[in-house]
């Protein structure tokens, strides 16, 4: 038996120090318009000055980032990769950007925050807002993110601190506990739960049920407690926000769990109704993470601080 080897020897290199924002910018404008007329018009330049740019960006990837078509632009395969990391780039200069200006007017420090929504909606914004008073030279970024997206960036090092759901697993991060929250059930008025003061989970399987978008906290853990009762959990409905998954219950797309605190307080009460569960994992902890190894900031451990002392 013979073999045949083939070795393939690529030689393609990128300048990337031909790169420009500029160019950067306009890519994105011509990419979203599908227009390079459109593009030129919105960054003030004259289209041979914009063709220029995009066939200088070309030459520099060696491939062609838009197929020119009789009306417009189309994305290449190497163009739609540019797009993503012409973003990423644009993206982090900018932060750079805004960071320097905090800087130039006295701010001291930047502390990088991720949270879920149940914290946001929930506790976060009085909690910074008492942090900010005592520390107003100091600037959160922070930023809502799926819980086990949290801690992701927290072993990684992208934010500083993170706040995320108890049922994600989180062992290779500090973590403290935080707040506490209830979740509960909510029904349309007029449901044949409504008339309820309490009510076990399983109970309420046999009901259509509007819940978050996949990979967030608290459908992971109705989802586990629906296998646990050897019930099916049907979910009628998926939805990225609170306030959307309340207005969806309200109109009569099905039932819903979620955190007391974060109920539409114009609907409690007249549209929608809330019903404890009886469950006791509808009673979570929230907790804060930080990296296992590495020391945070002076500012960064001054929030931790107040964090963890707030009740």
């Amino acid at each position: 038996m013979s073999f045949i080897f083939i070795v393939i020897k690529v030689n393609a290199t990128v300048n990337t120090g031909n790169f420009d924002l500029q160019s950067l910018r306009l890519f994105l404008l011509a990419a979203e318009a599908g227009s390079l007329t459109k593009a030129a018009s919105q960054s003030n330049i004259t289209l041979s000055a914009a063709s220029k740019r995009i066939a200088e960006l070309e030459k520099n990837f060696e491939c062609r980032l838009f197929i020119r078509l009789p009306r417009g632009l189309e994305l290449t395969a190497a163009g739609q990769g540019v797009v993503r990391h012409a973003r990423k780039v644009l993206d982090n200069v900018n932060q750079m950007a805004s960071e320097m200006i905090d800087y130039s007017s006295g701010v001291l420090g930047h502390i990088r925050v991720a949270a879920n929504v149940s914290a946001v909606i929930q506790f976060l914004p009085n909690d910074l807002a008492r942090f900010h008073q005592q520390h107003p030279r100091l600037r959160i970024l922070l930023e809502e993110a799926l819980s086990e997206d949290i801690v992701d960036q927290v072993d990684s090092g992208r934010i500083d601190i993170g706040i995320f759901a108890d049922n994600v697993a989180a062992s290779g991060i500090r973590t403290f506990p935080y707040r506490y929250d209830r979740l509960v059930l909510l029904v349309p008025s007029g449901h044949p739960l409504a008339h309820l003061t309490s009510v076990s989970f399983c109970e309420t399987l046999g009901y259509d049920y509007v819940g978050l978008n996949q990979g967030s906290s608290l459908l992971r853990r109705i989802s586990d407690a629906a296998i646990s009762s050897g019930k099916i959990l049907r979910v009628n409905i998926q939805v990225t926000s609170f306030d959307a998954l309340c207005r969806m219950i309200q109109e009569g797309h099905g039932i819903g769990i979620l955190p007391s605190g974060a109920i539409s307080q114009t609907l409690h009460g007249q549209k929608l109704i809330a019903i404890s569960l009886n469950d006791s994992w509808a009673h979570r902890t929230l907790k804060i993470g930080i990296h296992a190894e590495n020391t945070l900031q002076p500012e960064s451990e001054k929030l931790l601080r107040f964090l963890r002392s707030v009740k």
